[in-house]
């Protein structure tokens, strides 16, 4: 390992260090969070999560990759099967895409009606409102990645035995359709960004970069004041809160 490389762990593991003081915090306190990890295909949300979940506790923390829904789940409302995976008392969860599907990926496929789509749209903040409001801790992040970097990532997916489980019929179409996933996402972050539920965009392309950020991000949203004190601030060149002029100022990719 280079000493560049042993220097990147030791900053890692200074931050996962103030992770585990804020889980130990939350759980003495009862403190609920979820965190929702959303983004383009390989934008690094894997990795981002063993850097955020590596020496927590497995027992209070959860990790919700949903697959396609049941045909049952299909004719239930469509939150009904993500409430029974939101956090209780002491407890972090990770949803490794969530309810944003149908921001993004179900009407770019398909997958939903253009009315579902718009009712999502319309409704989610609302919801999300009423979780925050009863006290529960609600991070959002949206990775971004360049179609450059996409690209040469899905290339290795494809290339790499050890990634084989990674890919997804899905992967064809993060290429061919960018413009069309491009135009959701942007309309999805403007109609669910909300005061009580901001989006933070992320900068992906550097994963190690993007990771440590997040976790900066985390524990300065989530934990007391005192547990990150040691920490730097995220650096606003790679995560930052959402706004208009971020869709054409060049910080999120077109």
């Amino acid at each position: 390992m280079s000493k560049n490389s042993d220097d990147d762990q030791r900053e890692l593991e200074r931050h996962q260090l103030a992770l585990v003081h804020y889980q130990q915090h939350a759980m003495a306190q009862g403190e609920r969070a979820l965190i929702i990890l959303e983004g383009r295909d390989a934008a690094g949300k894997d990795g981002t999560i063993r850097a955020v979940t590596e020496h927590l506790s497995v027992r209070n923390t959860r990790v919700i990759a949903l697959a396609k829904p049941t045909e049952r789940e299909q004719g239930q409302w469509y939150l009904q099967r993500y409430i029974p995976h939101l956090p209780a008392a002491g407890e972090t969860v990770i949803f490794h895409r969530s309810w944003y599907n149908r921001g993004g990926v179900e009407p770019v496929m398909g997958f939903c009606t253009p009315e579902q789509h718009e009712a999502f749209l319309r409704d989610i903040p609302h919801h999300e409102a009423l979780l925050v409001g009863d006290g529960l801790k609600l991070v959002k992040l949206w990775l971004d990645v360049s179609k450059k970097e996409q690209a040469k990532r899905l290339a290795e997916r494809k290339d790499e035995p050890l990634k084989a489980l990674k890919s997804s019929p899905l992967d064809e179409a993060a290429q061919s359709r960018w413009d069309a996933y491009t135009g959701a996402r942007d309309e999805m972050l403007k109609r669910t960004h909300t005061a009580a539920a901001p989006w933070i965009c992320v900068r992906s392309d550097h994963k190690k970069t993007a990771r440590l950020n997040i976790i900066r991000h985390l524990v300065r949203t989530l934990a007391p004041a005192s547990i990150g004190k040691e920490l730097d601030a995220p650096d606003p060149d790679v995560l930052f809160p959402f706004e208009i002029a971020a869709l054409s100022d060049g910080r999120l990719e077109r």
